[in-house]
């Protein structure tokens, strides 16, 4: 009799293999399930009533309210908080990351004049932990809160072999209104306006990629090292929270005191001031007109960085940048000073090409 070839095998003769499960590649599927609760709970603290439905939709659904916005323009903007994230992983600080996150969001709309209306984020990772997954959606949840902005929806992803276990990364987009009357888009800047600096609390989000080299690697601190010349350690100097400017922010659109604005982020004073500028126009920034942060200083200390390079890398203690009229700037400044606001005058516009020039 022939034997059978091997093509002639029937399925069931072919070699038992061991099932295949989701959880056999390293997600666990628990852990995940607590911390979509969590989420629920921590985001519906932030719902107002224009979030229509719950969590867990395939969309999350937000009524615009026509009332409020006569002739809405809807603005957005989406970010992540970069390098920042590998302090917070040395630190186990992970709270103030989900605030970084929301409020350098809420400045990129602000200063057109935007309302923040609903968040959504975004955290992967390789192994999930459920309590820093809260710790996370916490800082997002109580930041949104307090700029009145509905946090309503979100995903948390396990992937397994894709970043090391304790790291993720951490993103989120927003979505704000504003009247189209009062859309602030620096069209209306012209020579002689008034250059406002608002203080920044830190590095913010900014910069952190050479900041880290510098302070850990450079210097060899540890993040809990305490530093003399920063009068702090290492560690909390370098994850203070990106400050949100939004209520100062409205409150000179609302008095129309401003012409454009300019949130102070990756590619410092340098690169983000002219994004305001019409043509023809230059901002001429006053060196040592406000006070130096002693974290920046000892940065270029550290690496004999250049001014130029400190510029266009770091906030260098200004958070946001208002170009005031200055037929309009003693009302500015009465303003400020009643909502017991710092701000320092730190240079002016002035004809020229769209750039900075600092002197």
């Amino acid at each position: 009799m022939r034997n059978p070839s091997a093509e002639s095998r029937t399925v069931s003769d072919e070699p038992k293999s061991k099932s295949v499960t989701h959880a056999g590649t390293g997600v666990d599927i628990s852990s995940g399930d607590r911390a979509k609760e969590r989420r629920t709970y921590l985001a519906q603290k932030t719902f107002n009533r224009n979030v229509l439905g719950g969590m867990g939709g395939f969309g999350s659904l937000f009524r615009l309210d026509l009332q409020r916005w006569k002739n809405p323009i809807l603005v957005s903007s989406g970010h992540g908080v970069g390098a920042k994230l590998k302090v917070a992983f040395e630190l186990g600080m992970h709270r103030t990351v989900g605030a970084d996150l929301v409020n350098h969001c809420i400045n990129d709309i602000a200063v057109q004049g935007a309302t923040p209306l609903f968040f959504l984020d975004y955290m992967a990772g390789g192994k999930l932990d459920p309590e820093v997954a809260e710790s996370v959606v916490t800082g997002l949840a109580d930041a949104c809160k307090a700029s009145g902005c509905a946090l309503i929806g979100g995903e948390t992803a396990q992937m397994p072999g894709f970043q090391a276990d304790g790291e993720y990364d951490l993103a989120g987009f927003i979505v704000g209104a504003v009247d189209r009357d009062k859309m602030v888009t620096g069209t209306g800047i012209k020579a002689g306006d008034v250059l406002v600096g608002l203080p920044s609390t830190g590095l913010h989000t900014n910069g952190y990629s050479l900041a880290y080299k510098l302070m850990f690697e450079v210097a060899g601190y540890k993040p809990t090292q305490y530093v003399t010349a920063i009068k702090e350690k290492a560690g909390a100097a370098l994850m203070k929270t990106h400050r949100s400017y939004l209520h100062v922010a409205q409150k000179l659109v609302t008095a129309g005191l401003t012409t454009g604005m300019a949130h102070i982020t990756g590619g410092g004073i340098t690169e983000n001031l002219p994004r305001i500028l019409p043509k023809n126009t230059t901002a001429q920034i006053e060196i040592g007109s406000w006070p130096a942060l002693p974290i920046f200083e000892h940065l270029r200390d550290l690496g004999q960085v250049s001014q130029e390079e400190m510029m266009r890398t770091f906030n260098m203690g200004i958070g946001l940048i208002a170009a005031i009229p200055a037929v309009k700037f003693a009302r500015a400044k009465n303003l400020l000073d009643r909502a017991e606001e710092k701000f320092y005058v730190i240079g002016r516009v002035v004809k020229g090409e769209r750039r900075v020039q600092y002197t």
